[in-house]
């Protein structure tokens, strides 16, 4: 079984940056195509990125274009999300997810998706 532990929150300015990490502790994490979501107070989760099993491949919600970027490095069994530009309606806990190991591409369905993380919090000031 894959099991995710996600770092990196904190607090930070409107025009920050943060860079969030998701550590696997599973010798198969190359097979995995992964996601990261977020859930703000009051408010259900929604998808914000995700990367194919070989990081030729990505994907992100309208709201982060070009603020944010998912990348992936198999050999330490690690997925990140890089969060320039912050904005206050960033503010949430945010998620990383696994696909299970025969789906290599990208999704941004929850019930694609097998494992998740216990989130980690991002606050962002104006």
């Amino acid at each position: 079984q894959v099991q995710l532990v996600e770092s990196g929150g904190g607090l930070v300015q409107a025009g920050g940056s943060l860079r969030l990490s998701c550590a696997a502790s599973a010798r198969t994490f190359a097979n995995n195509a992964m996601g990261w979501f977020r859930q703000a107070p009051g408010k259900e989760r929604e998808f914000v990125a995700a990367i194919s099993r070989s990081g030729g491949s990505t994907y992100y919600v309208d709201s982060v274009k070009g603020r944010f970027t998912i990348s992936r490095d198999n050999a330490k069994n690690t997925v990140y999300l890089q969060m320039n530009s912050l904005k206050p309606e960033d503010t949430a806990v945010y998620y990383c997810a696994a696909r299970g190991a025969i789906y290599g591409s990208t999704s941004r369905r929850e019930d694609e998706y097998n494992y998740w993380g216990q989130g980690t919090q991002v606050t962002v000031s104006s």
